[in-house]
């Protein structure tokens, strides 16, 4: 859906589009329709978006954004992840408001998982 002046799509860089798009299938059940060789886009997560080839990853450390997902089970979440590819970057911990942890995806894109339980 469009909506006036709303985020509407999100961009991310990936080394490897293969290897990302198998990883967010695998673990989010994300789909993908590919546009050429250097670009991939993604429906099924909460908002649509799409990767592009690139040399770099996103990571908060180096002044990206951090995209945060919600899980109602954040050590399930956490396991899929793992399991998949995913590298840990930050444990589970505490914050007011709840619990989260950070990972990087097999490109090396850095997120966050939060739970209010």
């Amino acid at each position: 859906m469009n909506t006036h002046e709303k985020i509407n799509y999100l961009e991310f860089p990936a080394t490897d589009l293969n290897v990302v798009k198998t990883f967010f299938h695998t673990v989010f059940g994300w789909q993908f329709i590919d546009y050429g060789p250097d670009y991939t886009a993604f429906s099924g997560a909460g908002i649509d978006g799409g990767f592009y080839r690139a040399d770099i990853s996103a990571r908060s450390s180096n002044g990206s954004v951090l995209v945060v997902f919600y899980s109602e089970n954040l050590h399930h979440t956490q396991e899929k992840i793992t399991t998949a590819g995913g590298q840990l970057v930050k444990d589970i911990f505490e914050f007011p408001g709840g619990r989260r942890f950070h990972f990087a995806d097999p490109t090396g894109n850095e997120y966050a998982v939060w739970s209010d339980k």
